[in-house]
């Protein structure tokens, strides 16, 4: 069940990553602080692993994206979004969630050529439109849902 609310939080932060190139601070700090205040009060995270292991799972998230940070690959959103994931999971759920979006992205380049092709002229207009608004900026969300997604099943 509380897989499942995360999910809905990474699929909204998606699309608000996937329409505007950035999500909003009150979906990733909100989630940040619902899951902080979560920790403190049961010694638990959201989905029931012990408070240490949410707090290792926010020292791998910040030593794997704040690299990424400073050289300008991740934005400051991915690595709050990150960041909430984390103190409302574990190191499993982070470390797979990581392992997820690296292979989504990589299934993405792959195959996108191939997608754009199969794709109803409709749907290619309109993403052709967000395309040329956003320029090279690519969003970073949906491949962290799909990681999240993988990881949920994978581990239940």
């Amino acid at each position: 069940m509380h897989s499942i609310v995360l999910l809905m939080w990474l699929a909204l932060c998606t699309e608000q990553d996937v329409r505007q190139r950035q999500i909003s601070n009150s979906l990733t700090l909100g989630v940040a602080a619902c899951a902080l205040v979560w920790l403190f009060v049961t010694g638990q995270s959201w989905i029931g692993a012990e408070a240490s292991d949410a707090g290792w799972a926010l020292a791998i998230v910040m030593l794997l994206t704040l690299p990424g940070y400073w050289l300008g690959r991740f934005g400051a959103a991915d690595v709050k979004l990150l960041g909430a994931l984390a103190l409302a999971t574990s190191q499993q759920y982070v470390l797979g969630t990581f392992i997820g979006a690296g292979v989504s992205v990589l299934v993405w380049l792959i195959c996108r050529r191939r997608l754009w092709t199969l794709a109803n002229p409709k749907v290619k207009r309109r993403l052709q439109h967000l395309a040329e608004q956003m320029g090279d900026k690519q969003p970073f969300a949906p491949y962290v849902l799909a990681g999240f997604l993988l990881t949920s099943v994978w581990i239940q």
